[in-house]
């Protein structure tokens, strides 16, 4: 287990700041809010952030950076932010808006020019989703046809690179919600996207069914502002000590269903 951060807070103006000798990665760690940890997600994306009962943001990806919060002492704040634009952009983070992105994000070369991620903690595919019954089950059966993709995802640009080579016509859809949708009611005949996220809808939706995964071997990772080494040292500590000790388990079987693989 990785030391212990210990917390001497100093609030100037809007933004606290934390800083001990013993901050892993060295360095002060600052806030952009006194007693909270901002966290720029895009909404909704289930099981990993979603509005649950009352309107309260809940998932797993919401319950991991609630045990960063908590080894700060502090509480998190949720900011729906736009995926393509503010958060793989970098510019959520840039701008001041949130502290950390989490949003079920693939860590990518092209995303580390923008932003910082921090250690692998959950490994995805691509998936396929069809109406129940349509028969497709590849995308080789989709020439001619539609297929739905979220703007700024890997899974648009898995479907991109392979529309030339089956036919297809790509619909971009600009959040997850819509694009669920435009294959329930028939607007897209398929649509691509994380395996997490299309099995909990199918799982919901009966008249819908995952009929294939591709091996992309996709990770997500939390983002911080490139070189805020301090935030990103805590947020990689708070990860392993919950695999440490049992609690990314717990959470990940609360929300999956099974223990992670």
């Amino acid at each position: 287990m990785l030391p212990a951060l210990t917390l001497a807070v100093a609030v100037t103006g809007c933004v606290e700041s934390t800083t001990g000798g013993g901050a892993p990665g060295g360095g002060e760690l600052s806030l952009i809010a006194p007693g909270s940890l901002t966290t720029c997600t895009h909404l909704p994306y289930e099981p990993f952030q979603f509005p649950g009962e009352g309107g309260k943001i809940v998932g797993f990806d919401v319950e991991l950076v609630d045990l960063v919060a908590r080894d700060l002492g502090v509480q998190q704040k949720i900011v729906d932010a736009p995926f393509d634009e503010g958060i793989q952009s970098g510019e959520s983070l840039n701008s001041g808006q949130c502290d950390v992105a989490a949003a079920a994000m693939t860590i990518t070369d092209s995303r580390k020019q923008n932003l910082d991620f921090s250690d692998p903690y959950f490994n995805a595919e691509q998936a396929l989703m069809v109406k129940k019954g349509s028969g497709i089950t590849d995308l080789s059966q989709l020439r001619g046809k539609k297929l739905g993709v979220q703007v700024g995802t890997t899974g648009k640009d898995y479907a991109e690179a392979h529309k030339a080579e089956f036919g297809y016509e790509v619909v971009d859809f600009d959040d997850l919600a819509l694009q669920q949708t435009a294959v329930k009611t028939g607007q897209v005949d398929a649509a691509v996207n994380d395996n997490g996220v299309l099995y909990n809808f199918a799982k919901n939706n009966p008249d819908t069914e995952v009929t294939k995964e591709f091996v992309t071997g996709d990770k997500y990772g939390i983002g911080v502002r490139k070189g805020n080494a301090a935030l990103l040292a805590k947020v990689n500590e708070s990860l392993a000590k919950a695999k440490q000790s049992g609690e990314y388990d717990r959470i990940y079987e609360k929300w999956f269903g099974k223990k992670p693989e």
